[in-house]
């Protein structure tokens, strides 16, 4: 089961610590273990307090926290048996929304490495899911759905809120159906006459005076680099850029200028970002928010991604494959597709009919 692989996660975390308490599951409840004087005042044995909450992830943390709680008290001679025979939480489904967000907090960073991906991912779903909800209130089905109905139908907000809500709910135990109501959001498509022309996009990278912003708008009109990658970008192989391992996919990818003439002519393997307080300390999102909010403040004409979405554009007008030109911009292949269908569409069209129109046997039109 996959409760009793946690049991022994949170048991090897505990012998780590030199915590001589150990966790137990007894059916579907679990109890701490460990050399406990008798409660008529005998000698030390080994003994079982049962913490009355079931074996699920949520009940696991509690026990992880009490078995600290019981070696701290063992080894500052505080035991008492009073303060151990009830434990506190008699019911896993019991608790507060925010009580059960911190629950869930601690869970997930125990079983996930805290770094800028997963950080970012923490504050743009599940933190902002859970401010939605009432924390003094008990957490409750009915109170989720309330939520959840709140949110406008057929959004991404709907969809981000029903996805976080129901593992919150299956993390405290609650049996819930909430699928239904996701509806037909889907990531939007980019409409290729939205964009900027490249000749609009040299004009405005020509006009801005500070050179470091004029330096990241190159960057990611020459690479398609998303806002925060031109931080990360390694210049070491120029004019190839070297996207590290940090990115948004966790893997690293190697980017070519599909107009060489920019990268050389804008001189941009001198890497000249601008000062920004603390970058190392930025999240991805917050790298993000300050490009996008530098765009909005010098009032350019385009948002920072349609520099990116110009880029996948170049990459059907020189005639890539999907998936090469979905391994440079560091997208899965269905992404890709789903994102840039409308293009990917029209460059096949385009090329099965002008390789029917040019072969060597195609019928002749009469002239008269």
């Amino acid at each position: 089961m996959e409760i009793d692989k946690r049991i022994n996660q949170a048991n090897g975390r505990l012998r780590s610590g030199l915590i001589k308490v150990a966790i137990e599951r007894r059916g579907g409840t679990l109890s701490l273990r460990a050399n406990l004087p008798g409660k008529d005042g005998s000698r030390v044995h080994r003994q079982k307090i049962s913490l009355g909450v079931k074996a699920t992830p949520a009940g696991l943390q509690y026990a992880e926290r009490r078995a600290r709680e019981l070696a701290n008290d063992l080894d500052g001679d505080r035991f008492c048996w009073a303060n151990w025979v009830e434990a506190p939480l008699s019911d896993s489904k019991s608790g507060s929304c925010a009580e059960w967000c911190d629950r869930y907090q601690q869970d997930y960073w125990n079983r996930r490495e805290r770094n800028d991906q997963s950080q970012t991912t923490w504050d743009k779903d599940y933190r902002t899911t859970f401010n939605k909800l009432p924390l003094k209130e008990l957490l409750s089905p009915e109170l989720l759905l309330r939520v959840i109905e709140s949110t406008p139908a057929d959004s991404r907000n709907r969809k981000r809120t029903v996805q976080v809500l129901a593992r919150l709910a299956k993390f405290a135990g609650m049996q819930v159906e909430f699928g239904h109501l996701v509806g037909s959001y889907s990531a939007k498509r980019v409409n290729p006459r939205s964009l900027p022309s490249d000749e609009l996009i040299v004009s405005v990278r020509n006009d801005i005076q500070h050179e470091g912003w004029r330096w990241v708008l190159g960057m990611m009109a020459c690479y398609g680099l998303r806002p925060h990658e031109v931080f990360l970008a390694d210049l070491s192989e120029f004019p190839v850029v070297i996207v590290p391992d940090t990115n948004k996919t966790k893997t690293e990818r190697f980017v070519y200028p599909l107009f060489p003439e920019w990268a050389e002519d804008w001189q941009l393997e001198i890497k000249k970002p601008p000062n920004l307080q603390q970058p190392e300390l930025l999240s991805n999102a917050k790298l993000g928010s300050k490009v996008s909010s530098e765009f909005y403040d010098r009032k350019l004409p385009f948002k920072p991604y349609d520099l990116r979405h110009c880029y996948a554009r170049r990459c059907f007008e020189f005639s890539l494959p999907p998936d090469l030109a979905a391994g440079l911009m560091g997208h899965s292949l269905q992404v890709h597709i789903q994102t840039y269908r409308a293009w990917i569409d029209r460059a096949t069209y385009r090329r099965a009919y002008e390789a029917l129109i040019n072969r060597g046997d195609a019928p002749k039109a009469p002239i008269h």
